[in-house]
């Protein structure tokens, strides 16, 4: 269970060896992050593909682009029929209309995955970033 602070939330969903234990409409290995948190701009899932499984179907979104970040493991990944593969620190961004699959290679595959409105970014870390006079315990003289 989250904790839910008033500019922050945090949870602690374990060793990523156990995201076998979760289960989303009867996939086990996939759990979704943005409610437990109260994320407002992005949905984001903790990803265990065991070795040699694949995902069953094929799909795509309406409104939402993706972005694979691939921790651990290796495999396939699939987009509008092209086949590539994919491994540790692989990024894929897939726009919403692209048809998506993926395949876990001879390990099992971990990544993140975090959709967002395509289009909807309207400014950067750059442009967005304030820094403040504050300091955190560890920047204290």
């Amino acid at each position: 269970m989250a904790d839910q602070r008033k500019n922050y939330s945090t949870e602690q969903v374990g060793p990523l060896e156990t995201l076998l234990e979760k289960e989303f409409m009867g996939f086990h290995g996939k759990y979704f992050i943005g409610r437990e948190l109260g994320l407002t701009g992005c949905e984001v899932s903790l990803n265990r593909l065991p070795a040699g499984k694949a995902m069953p179907f094929i799909h795509s979104h309406q409104k939402n682009e993706e972005l694979y970040i691939v921790l651990r493991g290796s495999g396939m990944f699939y987009v509008d029929g092209d086949e590539f593969p994919v491994r540790e620190g692989s990024l894929i961004r897939v726009a919403p209309e692209g048809e998506r699959g993926w395949k876990a290679g001879d390990e099992d595959l971990y990544f993140i995955c975090i959709q967002a409105e395509a289009g909807s970014l309207s400014q950067a870390t750059l442009e967005d970033g304030v820094r403040r006079a504050t300091r955190a315990s560890w920047m204290q003289k």
